[in-house]
């Protein structure tokens, strides 16, 4: 995946919008997922809130949201000096196509709303 390649971001649930603190780390999350791209590498939850000029619980209860709203997963576990387990590594989910018939009912479905 090239820098130069628009990022698509998956679709948000209706509801409130989302906040300031969520937007930032959905968009570092993003930009630390194309820069490792090659290692396949994610971001800990420390790097987000550090990259995105967050607070370490306010990004710790979005990101957890974030996981159960399906915009995040972790990819990874990483060993890291500030603790003594491993700590998750985080990256935006890529939603996957259904095949056959299927894609064609998902995308149908998607144009009629």
């Amino acid at each position: 995946m090239g820098a130069a390649e628009a990022v698509q971001v998956p679709p948000v649930k209706p509801g409130r919008p989302a906040g300031e603190v969520y937007l930032k780390l959905l968009q570092v999350s993003h930009s630390i997922r194309l820069e490792r791209a090659e290692s396949g590498q994610g971001a800990t939850l420390r790097e987000l809130a550090e990259r995105g000029c967050v607070g370490f619980k306010a990004a710790r209860l979005a990101v957890g949201r974030m996981r159960n709203r399906g915009q995040l997963d972790i990819v990874g576990w990483r060993k890291v000096d500030y603790r003594n387990r491993p700590v998750a590594e985080y990256a935006p989910m890529v939603p996957s196509l259904p095949d056959g018939a299927d894609a064609l009912a998902y995308f149908i479905a998607g144009w009629a709303r």
